[in-house]
């Protein structure tokens, strides 16, 4: 049986009762997915929802040169294909496997049927699509308008932490490139970026993934 992390750490769910839940979660389509493998293409057809139980999945946009920027990364409970239900629209990114995952599929049809009977469903579905569309247009404000050093800063804001001795630590979750293209910049102004917040005592970079926010009042600062 599908694990009901599928069901009960959505939102668009959340409205539901526990029994309610169990209906939807019934549902739901198990589909494993192997590190690497594309589990939809920017543009092509998709007909399903699809929830992470497990892994991750990275959503990358192409630009016409054919490079690609991330534009999030799905973790347990996130989820994905609400636009596609809603308007029929193809997806505008694809879909990757980071490292092996299980994903809980929902078709659209089954979705249809569900939206009948329960329909405070489709209207969290459109304050889902209304907060997907609000963040993405201020990531593209802050891609166009704001500096990079900024951008890092509210990154590693929103990032989560844990007490440290000295501070507050932070494990980073993807690679510098990866952050890099999802900050909109080069992993080179990024490396520039956590050095100048390193010399001015903000943060200490301690290897390729951690790093210790010696100064977190600091660094809220400069996300103002």
């Amino acid at each position: 049986m599908t694990p009901p992390l599928c069901v009960s750490r959505v939102p668009i769910f959340a409205g539901l009762s526990p029994a309610e839940q169990d209906e939807v979660h019934e549902l739901a389509r198990p589909r494993r997915v192997a590190d690497g493998e594309r589990v939809y293409t920017e543009g092509g057809p998709t007909a399903s929802l699809l929830v992470v139980n497990t892994g991750r999945l990275r959503l990358t946009r192409s630009n016409r040169a054919g490079a690609e920027q991330l534009l999030r990364v799905l973790s347990p409970g996130g989820f994905v294909g609400v636009e596609s239900f809603l308007t029929g629209a193809h997806p505008g990114h694809s879909a990757t496997a980071m490292g092996d995952a299980v994903l809980c599929e929902f078709r659209h049809d089954d979705l249809g049927g569900l939206l009948d009977r329960y329909p405070e469903v489709g209207a969290a579905m459109l304050a889902a699509l209304a907060e997907q569309l609000s963040r993405t247009e201020e990531r593209l404000v802050a891609q166009t308008l704001e500096p990079v050093e900024r951008r890092v800063a509210v990154y590693l804001v929103e990032l989560p932490s844990r007490p440290d001795p000295r501070g507050l630590r932070i494990e980073l979750p993807l690679a510098k490139k990866d952050i890099a293209s999802y900050l909109g910049t080069s992993p080179e102004s990024l490396s520039r970026s956590l050095r100048a917040l390193a010399e001015a005592g903000i943060i200490a970079i301690e290897g390729s993934r951690e790093i210790l926010v010696l100064d977190p009042f600091a660094l809220d600062e400069l996300t103002a």
